[in-house]
This record gives structure tokens, sequence and C-alpha cells, in this order.
């Protein structure tokens, strides 16, 4: 696409607000966001730690609910959700992908996988015959039995990416996803990552600190003080060399 993929507008959110605690105590996280995310896009969520930064993350994913203003996934307000209607949202729509990866330690990488699946209520053979393909897809097929303990960091993310495509979800949410990696091998997953918003046309929301990001992202989000303070989209960084910093 040329500058920005600029389909229908899947994540929106409107003057939010997010403050812990109360009176002197009261730490304002976020102040007053508003912005629009992409179909099909590849955003990078960028700022220092303390910036507001991954509380905006968590409003997006639904793992936390704004103090003001209003977040919309697919024109649904979700903070207006029942707790059942924001699992199902969770379940269907939205796939996480952790810096810590979240595997379960007891299970298989094809387990770890399928559970999501066997949640949705897809029957044991359909999930597993699936969970297979998505394994191979992110170059695990000849370690679906293994449990986390066996695999490396690198083909443990691997796991959690197939995981988090379990329930072909329209929105990946990728929270410091090569936090936890060596440069080769975090730049594989911004590679993977990058192959599958491309592929499958799935939407990535990456909160991060690593700069790798910068050369697939589609647009740079930068919070500051739990504000949106500049937006930079991918030829603007191309020009700057990548050297346009708050």
């Amino acid at each position: 696409m040329s500058e920005v993929k600029k389909h229908e507008v899947v994540v929106r959110t409107s003057n939010v607000a997010k403050q812990y605690g109360e009176g002197e105590a009261a730490v304002r996280a976020l102040n007053g966001v508003s912005c629009e995310i992409y179909s099909g896009e590849y955003l990078s969520i960028m700022g220092p730690s303390g910036s507001g930064k991954s509380t905006l993350f968590n409003m997006i994913g639904g793992l936390d609910k704004p103090s003001e203003g209003s977040v919309f996934v697919n024109s649904v307000d979700i903070a207006q959700l029942t707790p059942r209607e924001l699992a199902f949202l969770r379940c269907h729509t939205i796939g996480y992908i952790f810096q810590t990866f979240n595997l379960i330690t007891v299970r298989t990488a094809l387990e770890n996988v399928t559970l999501p699946m066997l949640f949705a209520g897809t029957s044991p053979d359909e999930a597993e015959e699936r969970g297979a393909k998505l394994l191979d897809l992110v170059g695990l097929g000849h370690r679906l039995h293994h449990r986390p303990s066996e695999l490396s960091g690198g083909q443990q993310q691997r796991v959690a990416i197939a995981r988090s495509l379990a329930n072909n979800p329209a929105i990946i949410l990728a929270d410091e996803p090569t936090g936890n990696l060596d440069l080769k091998t975090g730049q594989e997953i911004i590679d993977l990552l990058r192959h599958l918003n491309e592929d499958r046309n799935v939407t990535i929301i990456s909160a991060t600190h690593d700069h790798k990001m910068l050369d697939v992202s589609d647009r740079i989000f930068h919070i500051r003080d739990g504000q949106l303070a500049k937006i930079e989209t991918k030829e603007e960084l191309a020009l700057t060399g990548h050297s346009a910093q708050l």
C-alpha cells in the first residue's frame, strides 16, 4: 500500500484516560488519548517506561478499562460489554502475544495452541489439525509434542504466536514480543509477525522498546506522559534514517 494501510478502522480510542489511585497518591497513566488503527496495519506503540504505552495497549486489548473516554473495537465500545461478551471478543477477535510467552509449562506446544480453540467450542480433532498447521506455519511442525522447557526462547515465542492465531483473530496484540530474546531471534520474530501481517492481513499492534520494529511498522505511535505525542509513518522514518526521536 502507499503511505499508510487505510482500510476500515478496527480500533478507535476517544479521549481515553486512566487513573490509578485517588487523591495525592493518584497516578494518571493516560490523559486523553484519541487515535484510529486500520485493518491490516502493522502498528508499533513506543515510549519510555512509565509513559503510558502499556496502559494504552491494555485498553485496546480489553485487559483494562478506561477511567474516562471510550475504546471501540469494530465499532463496539468494549467498556460497555458484559464480562461474558468481553471474553467472547478476546477469544474470537483478538490474539495476544506476551513478552514472557505465558505458555502452560505442563502442556505440549500443540496443546498450548489448541486450548483456545477448545475453549471456543472447536472439536478436539479439528483443533489438533488446525493447531498442527499453525505450528508448521511458524516453523515448529517438528516440535508439536515438546513442552516449553524443551524449547528455546525463540521457539516458545513461536508457539505463543501460533496460539495467538488459534481462532483466526482480526487483531494481534504483541506486548514486547522480542523483549526476552537475543537480537537474532528477535529479528526472526519480527519478520514472522510481518509475514503474518502481510499474508493473512492480520492487524498487528505491538507495544515495544525494540527499534528494529521501525523497519516493519506502517506507523509508530509515540507515547509520552500519558499522551499520544507523535505519529510517524514508515515513509517519514525512511526520510529521516530512523533518527526522528522525541
